[in-house]
């Protein structure tokens, strides 16, 4: 047990989103002084990797219920939100005052942090993580796969094969010779950046700390320049794809919207793999149709899942993802990997890395 008083020479968790025996075993040969409080009888069966919500219609007994609920309120620390529940997640904190840490699963726990209402002293008491940096190979990849989707004119190639149709030859865009704006540079931004440049493209990044005056850096591999997020609509005219892997705050919210799509240079692709709020849906839509952007890759939307009546399913120039491209079958060893390593930071008294923002909650 820890001395709550002080740093603590254990750490006692309670397993509150699914893990796997070997997965349990691997945090605990990563960092010993873990102790792992799980019942897996009280977890839902995951249907695929990283299902950490379970099957829905699953359910607890009234006394499993009390039972996941104690074992919960006598940890220090959570491996995964309750129920991907913030109000769930709120009553943990709140029954618990010994409770130090969460780790949430996704990349963008930061949001269900938020939604959980806690107040200034609760999110002064609990440090709060997330999985970011996991997704990021994957994401990327998708990214690529959008970029290129565009420059080869998937939509033209796809209504021709449904049409067969073999027209003339047409010129197809090149990626080696587009210039890519890529929103945000954190973990996933910066795998997304080191794919395009490997394949020859010119990345613009976006940065509220790291532009200098002149917007010039070296600082990140893979990107020759970055500017302020204010400043993007001023490059948009330059660039031929945009891939947005911002989180959702209030400050990234319908970032790409109207005056931005209409600065772009005309039959742009873009590709999102961050938050869908980042893009004002209805502003795209417009831009699609006027062929502003040439083509949408999107594995994000502002209401998910995306509505059966969202005119996204059938517009001929977008690709719709379920929110799925971040899905890789090591993504929970992974995850149980950050959470060991960031257990080990704890109990040595460093600081975890991934921390929640908890004024703008990313």
């Amino acid at each position: 047990m820890s001395d709550r008083a002080g740093r603590p020479d254990r750490l006692r968790v309670a397993v509150a989103a699914p893990l796997s025996e070997e997965n349990r075993a691997r945090v605990q040969e990563l960092e010993p002084r873990v102790d792992l409080v799980v019942d897996p009888s009280l977890l839902p069966p995951m249907r695929w990797p990283a299902d950490f919500a379970g099957d829905p219609d699953w359910r607890r007994t009234d006394a499993q219920q009390r039972a996941y609920e104690a074992a919960i309120d006598s940890a220090d620390a959570l491996y995964g939100i309750p129920d991907v529940d913030p109000g769930a997640l709120a009553r943990a904190v709140r029954a618990n005052p010994g409770l130090r840490w969460v780790h949430t699963m996704a990349a963008g726990g930061g949001a269900q942090v938020r939604a959980a209402g806690l107040t200034d002293t609760e999110l002064q008491r609990v440090l709060f993580t997330t999985s970011a940096g996991v997704h990021g190979r994957p994401l990327a990849e998708f990214a690529v796969f959008g970029v290129l989707a565009g420059a080869k004119d998937l939509p033209r190639l796809n209504r021709q094969q449904r049409d067969h149709t073999w027209s003339g030859r047409w010129t197809m865009g090149q990626v080696h010779r587009q210039t890519v704006l890529l929103l945000g540079l954190g973990g996933i931004g910066r795998k997304v950046a080191e794919a395009l440049h490997a394949l020859g493209a010119t990345v613009i990044g976006t940065s509220r700390r790291d532009a200098d005056v002149s917007g010039v850096t070296t600082g990140v591999p893979g990107v020759t320049t970055v500017v302020h997020p204010d400043r993007i609509a001023d490059v948009a005219p330059t660039v031929d794809a945009v891939v947005n892997t911002l989180p959702g705050t209030d400050a990234t919210e319908h970032l790409v919207g109207k005056r931005f799509l209409d600065a772009l240079r005309p039959g742009a692709t873009l590709v999102n793999v961050g938050r869908g709020t980042v893009v004002d849906e209805a502003a795209l839509l417009d831009a699609l149709d006027s062929g502003q952007v040439g083509f949408a890759a999107l594995d994000v939307f502002e209401t998910e899942p995306l509505p059966v009546d969202s005119p996204l399913w059938d517009h001929d120039r977008v690709l719709v993802s379920p929110h799925t491209a971040a899905l890789d079958g090591a993504e929970d060893r992974l995850i149980a990997e950050l959470f060991a390593a960031n257990a080990t930071r704890l109990l040595d008294g460093h600081d975890l890395v991934n921390r929640v923002d908890t004024v703008e909650f990313y």
